[in-house]
């Protein structure tokens, strides 16, 4: 069996980026590489294994072209009322909450947020197959 370990992307500004993903997840730093052309930050929280790993190319100025294919990751509150309003206090411009459903089922309640770089983030209530 293979197990998911980190996903990557790449990032203009460490600072930054520590910075947000500090904010709205409460992901730390656990491990820093830095080498001559690129650093690797590797940041994770309490709640699982699983990191998210921040390249940071050194000779890049530009911001990165994410490309047109939809890609998101996903992250599950405990009260997403809650952590929406804490988004908004931290002036990290949440978008709207969501109910999705399929038909009259219920299948998810969230929101997305947009982080320093573009990429977006899902915000998933804890429930159904969202644990």
């Amino acid at each position: 069996m293979a197990k998911f370990v980190h996903s990557m992307i790449r990032v203009l500004d460490e600072a930054r980026s520590v910075d947000f993903y500090d904010r709205a997840f409460r992901l730390k730093i656990a491990d820093r590489l830095d080498f001559d052309a690129f650093t690797l930050v590797y940041l994770s929280n309490s709640e699982n294994t699983f990191e998210l790993e921040l390249t940071i190319n050194k000779d890049q100025s530009e911001p990165y072209a994410l490309g047109n294919g939809y890609g998101h990751s996903a992250f599950v509150v405990e009260d997403l009322d809650a952590e929406h309003a804490r988004f908004e206090r931290e002036g990290l411009s949440p978008r709207k909450l969501v109910d999705f459903k399929n038909g009259d089922e219920p299948v998810a309640r969230f929101f997305f947020v947009q982080d320093p770089d573009g990429y977006q983030i899902e915000v998933i209530q804890k429930q159904g197959r969202y644990r």
